[in-house]
């Protein structure tokens, strides 16, 4: 094994950590976040809704159970959630140079060299986090062997574009179409959807589904602020109009808030775990639940017949709206949430039913 070049963690409020290479060595900058679960790192290394970030994973030992098999089943990768790793660059504790796991084929370092993506080991991720928590989300860059480069904002540009899919493409054949608008879908979207007999007709998050034939609208999770989205949010707000089952998800549930009438806001830190508690405001049942998103919907500023649908116990911001009347509603967390917890799973049940009852 090769030496590990020397690398650095420097945030934009000038504190810096140090560690070792372990990805591919060239530095990259991009916006510091931090992820406190303690497994499922291919599928969140391979969540678009990362894109220009850094990840910290703050638990303290990764690569033990290396990277799985590049296996497909439905045209779809079958243990990742998207066909390529979209992070920037990785930051973690201890890196385990062995891996053991049944389904394992090559180590994490390998993975990320191949895909050209920086990593980063021996950082105390602990303080880090601690300050992460104190000032919020950051930029950041990781320098590897002094190779310095200049700061990246990932927020200011369209990042759905970027890794939303070019051309409609389907999935299944079953009788209940769903017109899925990709704006960084998560593949165990599709996987959840097609568990209920239904046909999934993925398109790219501007296109033009108003004369289109389906019997629900499934709206996406994906990177960025959701704002910068017109076309999805235009489009959208025409669906709205309609009477047909509407379901968003993280991204999703930030375009349907904006198309009502409401505004959304950046997170200090935002909720990137496997373990937030919400709390369903019909049932008063509480739900532990996957997150991965920087921005949230306003509540207070919800307009119409939309109500707040889901609220996280943490920090008592929306996790959800739907509608009084209409079958419209999402989900800022992840009911689709893989590897976990699958508390939630049963909405898409829920979105079924919509569609059942509506046809």
């Amino acid at each position: 094994m090769a030496k590990a070049l020397n690398a650095r963690l420097i945030l934009e409020n000038g504190k810096e950590f140090s560690g070792k290479s372990f990805g591919f060595p060239h530095s990259v900058a991009g916006e510091v976040v931090f992820n406190t679960a303690m497994t499922g790192y291919p599928e969140s290394l391979t969540d678009p809704s990362y894109k220009g970030q850094i990840l910290v994973s703050t638990f303290p030992l990764i690569g033990n159970y290396g990277v799985p098999k590049m296996e497909t089943k439905n045209g779809l990768l079958q243990y990742f959630e998207s066909d390529k790793i979209h992070i920037s660059g990785l930051v973690i504790s201890d890196y385990s140079f062995e891996y053991s796991h049944w389904n394992a084929e090559q180590s994490l370092g390998k993975w990320l060299t191949d895909n050209r993506v920086p990593a980063i080991f021996g950082v105390d991720t602990r303080a880090l986090t601690k300050v992460l928590r104190e000032y919020g989300c950051m930029l950041g860059k990781i320098v590897i062997d002094d190779q310095d480069i200049e700061w990246y904002d990932p927020n200011v540009e369209n990042l759905v574009d970027t890794v939303s899919i070019k051309e409609k493409t389907s999935y299944g054949n079953g009788k209940h179409k769903v017109m899925l608008v990709d704006c960084g879908v998560k593949f165990n979207i599709v996987r959840s959807l097609l568990n209920y007999d239904t046909t999934v007709i993925r398109v790219p998050w501007n296109y033009d589904y108003s004369k289109d034939e389906y019997d629900g609208l499934f709206i996406s999770n994906g990177p960025g602020d959701p704002t910068i989205c017109k076309p999805a949010i235009q489009q959208l707000g025409i669906a709205m109009g309609k009477n047909q089952p509407i379901f968003g998800i993280c991204l999703g549930s930030q375009l349907l808030g904006i198309a009502s009438g409401a505004e959304t806001y950046k997170l200090k830190y935002g909720h990137r775990s496997h373990n937030q508690p919400v709390i369903q405001h019909e049932t008063n049942r509480c739900f532990v639940t996957s997150q991965n998103h920087g921005f949230a919907v306003d509540h207070q500023k919800l307009k119409g017949d939309y109500i707040p649908y889901f609220t996280n116990l943490n920090d008592q911001t929306c996790e959800g709206i739907r509608h009084k009347s209409k079958p419209i509603f999402a989900t800022q967390f992840h009911p689709e949430a893989s590897g976990g917890p699958t508390d939630t799973a049963f909405l898409f049940e829920q979105f079924i039913d919509m569609i059942k009852n509506t046809k």
